[in-house]
């Protein structure tokens, strides 16, 4: 008789054959002639197998999977369960195939786990970013907006402030050009006529009319006299300081900074090294040495006293900055100076920071100043700064000197420049190097 139906199983279960009960079918003879359709008739038993099937079904249980015998069919010495599945002729074809059906089952089932996965994937996760991103851009947007209209405000209201005090300083200077003009030009006036008096005293009257007028004559001489010789004075001048502004400064700085494709690609001038500085072969690093090297000839170009070199690149327009790795030193000096600086003697004229000629930011030991024309101020840093930036905006004329690692303002300068400038360097402990 045929095996039952298999159970009925949920989307994630799967039937598995079964390694040990199965029903193997029985090969037909090779002299039974080909029959027409029809009711099949019942299979005789083997020998043996009614005996047998009894036997087995007499324990009323499947030995493999605890289930119920099936009374109407038995296989070799067992009777088959409700979860019979027959295999195909020939015991290791059959066991591969079962073993065959049992991966595929397990394949079926990670599928099935890996199908549910990715629709909770899609509806509840990727759902949720999709929402997250919208409301994380939007903030951001905000944000953005909100923080350049905040700056945009502030630069509007320090640049109406600044226009407002330039303008406050420009009628200031001048209304005293307009008084000083006034005043001189009514002096100018007396003088001409007690001039034209005296001369007409001098050459139209004769002696007794003279005596007789000696004392509108003193008169007019000391009137004359009170009048004193014209002096130039800084309140004719425009205060160049009246536009600075720290906060603009700072913004400027740091767009600079920020914008600028890099630093420029200075290098040491070996004909202005003194001679206990050492260069390196990339002509970047100075080394100082003890004692004196001469490692290069003499000429004027060359500093001999102060332990100083500057730049081969000269700048004489545009937007300049250099950087100069100052994390080895405890004695330094890192500048700009003019190409007329001179280099030989011991006085001011060749010492950075000392003449009209140079700026430097300087360090001994763990005093920080910035010095220029004499003018030696000290800077009370937070940090010990590592590396020094040179920022020149030769066409403004302004000069900063900032800590690259935080974009802070070390000190600032205006001047205006006249003659072409070059990094200025010196070192008197270890070795300092420009980025």
């Amino acid at each position: 008789s045929l095996p039952p139906s298999p159970p009925t199983h949920s989307p994630l279960q799967f039937p598995r054959s079964p390694a040990t009960c199965y029903r193997p079918l029985l090969p037909l003879p090779l002299s039974a002639p080909m029959s027409e359709p029809g009711p099949a008739a019942p299979a005789s038993p083997a020998p043996g197998a009614e005996d047998g099937g009894r036997d087995a079904a007499g324990s009323g249980a499947c030995p493999v999977h605890g289930a119920p015998a099936d009374q109407s069919s038995f296989t070799g010495d067992r009777a088959p369960c409700g979860r019979w599945v027959p295999a195909p002729p020939g015991s290791g074809i059959g066991q591969a195939a079962e073993n065959m059906r049992n991966k595929l089952v397990d394949v079926c089932e990670k599928l099935q786990l890996r199908i549910a996965s990715v629709t909770r994937f899609t509806a509840d996760t990727l759902n949720n970013k999709d929402h997250n991103v919208k409301a994380k851009a939007r903030e951001s947007r905000e944000l953005i907006i909100h923080r350049v209209n905040f700056i945009r405000e502030v630069c509007e209201n320090e640049e109406q402030r600044l226009l407002d005090v330039i303008h406050d300083e420009e009628e200031r200077v001048q209304q005293s050009i307009l008084t000083q003009k006034t005043y001189w030009a009514e002096s100018h006036q007396k003088l001409t006529d007690i001039k034209k008096y005296l001369v007409d005293m001098l050459t139209k009257m004769d002696d007794v009319a003279l005596m007789e007028q000696q004392k509108e004559i003193l008169e007019k001489a000391e009137e004359a006299e009170g009048i004193l010789e014209p002096k130039d004075s800084n309140k004719l001048n425009f205060n160049l300081a009246c536009g600075r502004s720290n906060l603009l400064s700072s913004l400027w700085t740091s767009a600079t900074m920020l914008c600028m494709a890099g630093a420029e690609d200075v290098h040491v001038d070996e004909k202005t090294l003194h001679p206990s500085l050492v260069l390196s072969e990339n002509k970047k690093r100075l080394t100082f040495a003890s004692k004196r090297v001469h490692l290069y000839p003499d000429g004027p170009e060359r500093f001999d006293h102060w332990p100083n070199a500057l730049g081969l690149e000269s700048f004489q327009s545009g937007l300049h900055t250099w950087r100069v790795d100052v994390e080895r030193s405890c004695a330094y000096k890192v500048g700009l100076a003019s190409g007329c600086l001179a280099r030989k003697g011991a006085g001011n004229e060749c010492r950075l920071g000392y003449n009209p000629s140079s700026w430097v930011f300087s360090r001994f030991d763990e005093e920080y100043t910035v010095a220029h024309d004499g003018q030696v101020k000290s800077l009370d840093l937070l940090r010990r700064p590592t590396v020094i930036g040179v920022l020149v905006d030769y066409d403004g004329g302004e000069i900063l000197f900032y800590d690259p690692d935080t974009c802070a303002i070390l000190q600032s300068y205006r001047t205006k420049f006249t003659h072409p400038i070059h990094a200025a360097l010196g070192v008197v402990d270890d070795s300092i190097s420009i980025i």
